[in-house]
């Protein structure tokens, strides 16, 4: 049996994060995924962000004739084309935010979109650098049939000196940028390792 992808396939990664400020630094490791794709330090991915603004607060009441609202559809859309996910996590009150949970319980109605992928996690805060909120993820993760990747992992004290962003949100951080690159390489490795069952 042939396997969806192959080592020369591009895999398509669905960006998401759980902020939803512009100059969100989650944000920012989104936009510094996306440009290690690009500028090809990061090679055979495409990631695209997908923004989970739109989305209705999840109330079943909206799902009429069995169809989801727009923004849903187009949203469930996006995950079920994707080959992987990448999200980016920040934490509050030790878990994750109240648009990234109504994002996964979207896209979580019959049937599952997020079933059987693979997914990496990347945060950034105080303290312990939004680490809480990736275990609740993580635990979210068992009952979708989410295969995350263990290692490695990406928690960053974006107030700690040296600045790690800049006044817009963008990762400035070079070291950061490196373990960036080794979460997206993960990442590849574990989606083509999935896919060549």
């Amino acid at each position: 049996m042939e396997s969806a992808l192959s080592p020369k396939s591009i895999i398509n990664v669905a960006a998401i994060c759980g902020s939803l400020r512009k100059a969100s630094y989650n944000r920012g490791l989104i936009r510094s995924a996306i440009d290690l794709t690009t500028n090809q330090s990061v090679t055979g991915m495409s990631i695209n962000y997908i923004d989970i603004s739109p989305l209705p607060m999840l109330n079943t009441d909206l799902e009429i004739d069995g169809k989801y609202p727009q923004s849903v559809t187009t949203f469930r859309d996006q995950i079920l084309q994707s080959d992987c996910f990448l999200f980016a996590s920040p934490e509050y009150n030790y878990s994750v935010t109240a648009p990234l949970k109504n994002a996964i319980d979207w896209a979580s109605r019959p049937p599952n979109v997020w079933a059987d992928k693979a997914a990496a996690i990347v945060s950034a805060g105080g303290g312990f650098g939004g680490g809480r909120s990736q275990y609740v993820l993580r635990q979210s993760g068992v009952y979708l049939d989410l295969h995350f990747i263990n290692k490695p992992e990406f928690f960053l004290n974006a107030f700690e000196s040296p600045a790690k962003f800049d006044d817009e949100g963008n990762l400035i951080d070079l070291e950061a940028k490196e373990r960036l690159k080794s979460v997206l390489n993960a990442l590849k490795a574990f989606t083509l390792r999935l896919n060549n069952k």
